[in-house]
């Protein structure tokens, strides 16, 4: 964040070009504070609800965190869209397990992070090294994961287990943020411990693609796979191991909406992989390959779920009305990204020229 500044306001002579990443990501962090600020100006309300801020976190930490690994396959120049099938697959088989079989939340989480590693290992050893189309195969594992949700259970089962429950209740309240009843009793904002999960998350991640050989290699097989072959890189094993991580991710998404939901169902996480493909690209990620970043996906779930929540401030409540601004929203992103990128390549070759 610190190099976005310094070459945006630094002095003439110290600064960079931005690359390509940064730029998008630039961006869309201006993008959603933009549109938070001018939502809290123009309707108020419970936009100046800091726990309504928090709770854009509440109600999508596991939508975070499953975008976060489409945005790790995107950049490879790949697709997931198995990511749904797979959370609502590990809700059920968790929460049945739990409940029929006496488990508790260490079972519920190797049982998420196995499903999830599982459905990865076949993805990406299909897509990488018997060279499938990654559209095909997720498709495939799409299918495949919600018929296995079903074949768990075919109702609803919700989670009763104390432990549990008791840490899906537990909240961690932030003393600084929150507002005055009409009795005048503070009541702190808080968040729920899926939300801690998605943040460190998101950390660790960009951390990886920032300073390990891994990230910089996924950006360059994403960029082109084959300059990256001639410098060395195994592109069939980073394109591997990128969908093992994105299924990785899934399995933590899936613990992150059992905490927060506490019941399977073959309907959850219904239209999630979309959703998650489009906060990546709303957050900078081209379908292209070659550019994102997590960080710009964090603001890209941001900004989709504060655009809904205009809709319905705006007293446009029906489902469709926020399909169509997300629809809206996604096109507008993709033409101003493919506008910027191509003048600015067209800038650079000027320059190079």
């Amino acid at each position: 964040m610190a190099n976005i500044f310094t070459n945006l306001f630094g002095k003439k002579e110290n600064r960079q070009p931005l690359s390509n990443t940064t730029l998008l990501l630039t961006i869309t962090i201006c993008t959603f504070i933009g549109m938070y600020v001018l939502a809290m100006i123009i309707w108020g309300g419970g936009f100046l609800n800091p726990q309504q801020f928090l709770d854009l976190f509440n109600n999508n930490a596991y939508l975070i965190v499953i975008a976060c690994g489409l945005t790790i396959v995107m950049i490879t120049g790949g697709i997931d869209i198995s990511v749904g099938g797979s959370v609502a697959l590990i809700t059920m088989a968790s929460v049945v397990f739990m409940e029929d079989h006496g488990g508790g939340i260490m079972s519920s989480v190797l049982i998420s992070l196995g499903i999830g590693l599982a459905v990865g290992l076949v993805q990406g050893y299909l897509v990488a090294y018997l060279k499938i189309q990654p559209f095909i195969v997720t498709l495939a594992g799409m299918f495949f994961t919600r018929g296995m949700t079903t074949i768990v259970s075919k109702v609803p089962r919700t989670a009763t287990n104390e432990a549990f429950i008791s840490l899906k209740e537990h909240y961690i309240d932030i003393p600084f943020l929150g507002t005055y009843s009409r009795n005048g009793t503070w009541i702190p904002s808080s968040i729920e411990v899926g939300v801690i999960i998605a943040i460190v998350v998101v950390i660790l991640l960009w951390a990886m693609l920032k300073w390990t050989r891994f990230g910089r290699n996924l950006y360059a097989v994403g960029g082109n796979s084959e300059s990256a072959l001639m410098l060395g890189i195994n592109v069939r094993r980073t394109q591997f191991f990128a969908y093992v991580l994105c299924g990785l991710l899934a399995g933590i998404a899936g613990f992150c909406y059992l905490l927060h939901t506490g019941a399977g169902n073959a309907s959850n996480a219904t239209g999630a992989e979309m959703q998650a493909i489009a906060s990546s690209i709303i957050g900078g990620t081209l379908l292209s390959g070659g550019v994102g970043s997590v960080i710009g996906t964090l603001f890209g779930v941001m900004s989709l779920k504060t655009i809904n929540n205009i809709v319905v401030a705006s007293g446009l409540r029906e489902p469709y009305w926020q399909s169509i601004t997300t629809g809206l929203m996604l096109c507008f992103f993709i033409l101003l990204q493919s506008v910027i990128l191509s003048q600015r390549k067209k800038k650079l070759g000027n320059m190079a020229g």
